[in-house]
């Protein structure tokens, strides 16, 4: 996995800090008055280590832990510190939620459909297949009830959730060979996590679920056909592109993906009111952060890739209408037999419909016409 240095063009972290004025309202901590972040100067000194499940080199990613740990330590005036570490240095990353739920690490940086093992009902925090956009997911969990109905079901894991930012849409992957129609995926090797392993399971796909680092070296050496990841900017610093040309768009298993924050609950309890402030207000930043990032990036590294001879191509309709039929049944079936999951299911599909009659008014018809 090589590193690569961030472009000119993506946000430096003490310029985040500097900057924290712009969307986010911060606890009045007793600063100054003179604007930029008020600064804690009184209360016990915290001091917590953050497990991610993303390595360091994703800047975009493993960056929002950064900017985290970053904020809270500016505004408590260096009372509360929290180390962010990368996937594998305290434990694996998809084993965050038990470090965090058992204390081993009183707070983790992580997807929740990593977990749909534990409760499937976790895949809805996250995203599900040909859900909601990342504005639409972020004012579903925000302000239309999302966070109110997963509130308990992280409490029965002894977590308390934040936001950690989103991705916007994903790609839809990488391909040794050409798929050019729903037949195609019959017999294919791919990792890929979450329910659209799933869809893609019931469309023939042999699916398997890798870490981030282990995935160019699995494509190198034919174990796998095909990966999805994220988009342009991360794949390409993870080498994909020398092993696969075919770049398929859209990630439709992953519309929004949105990121979490999980803190133990037993040590959020310990907290003074002012530490919660001052953790909800840097989450929000952090989410802010990533997701400009990405927006920013992106254009640039999906340039270059093509300069470098890769095809970029999209999903056929026959894929496309064969994946959302078999994501659909999926959903109705997960609910079929869980009372939770049925629940949340109901809720997120009656905003999903009133969101996407207003996002397919003004946002689409401009969208279709500047892109179309």
């Amino acid at each position: 996995m090589a590193e690569r240095s961030t472009p000119k063009g993506a946000l430096k972290r003490r310029d985040v800090i500097l900057g924290l004025g712009a969307g986010v309202a911060l606890p009045a901590c007793g600063g100054s008055g003179q604007g930029g972040p008020s600064v804690h100067t009184g209360g016990k000194r915290v001091r917590w280590r953050l497990a991610s499940s993303f390595p360091n080199s994703l800047d975009a990613m493993y960056g929002s832990a950064e900017v985290l740990c970053e904020l809270v330590e500016a505004m408590s005036g260096g009372r509360f510190k929290i180390t962010p570490s990368q996937a594998g240095e305290i434990v694996p990353g998809d084993q965050v939620l038990d470090a965090v739920q058992k204390g081993t690490t009183p707070m983790g940086q992580t997807a929740s459909y990593y977990y749909t093992g534990k409760a499937p009902v976790l895949a809805f925090e996250t995203c599900v297949p040909f859900g909601l956009s990342a504005r639409q997911q972020s004012a579903w969990l925000e302000e239309g009830g999302g966070n109110e109905l997963f509130a308990p079901i992280f409490a029965d894991f002894n977590v308390v959730a934040l936001p950690a930012g989103n991705t916007g849409a994903q790609m839809g992957g990488w391909f040794r060979r050409e798929v050019n129609g729903l037949g195609d995926l019959a017999g294919l090797k791919m990792r890929i996590p979450g329910l659209g392993s799933k869809v893609m399971n019931q469309l023939g796909v042999s699916v398997k679920s890798l870490p981030g680092g282990e995935i160019y070296q699995a494509l190198e050496r034919g174990n796998i056909d095909a990966t999805e990841w994220v988009g342009p900017y991360d794949d390409m610093k993870l080498g994909f592109h020398e092993v696969c040309e075919n770049y398929y768009f859209p990630g439709w298993w992953e519309p929004g993906p949105h990121l979490a924050f999980y803190i133990n609950k037993d040590e959020w309890d310990k907290l003074t009111d002012e530490y919660r402030a001052m953790l909800r207000a840097a989450s929000r930043r952090a989410a802010q952060v990533m997701q400009t990032r990405y927006d920013a990036l992106n254009p640039a590294a999906l340039v270059e890739l093509k300069s470098k001879g890769i095809k970029v191509r999209p999903f056929s309709k026959d894929l496309m209408d064969g994946a959302k039929d078999a994501s659909q049944q999926l959903l109705s079936d997960e609910a079929s037999g869980d009372g939770t999951y049925a629940k949340v299911l109901e809720a997120w599909r009656k905003f999903q419909s009133a969101s996407d009659a207003w996002f397919g008014t003004a946002e689409f018809e401009y969208a279709k016409y500047r892109h179309g």
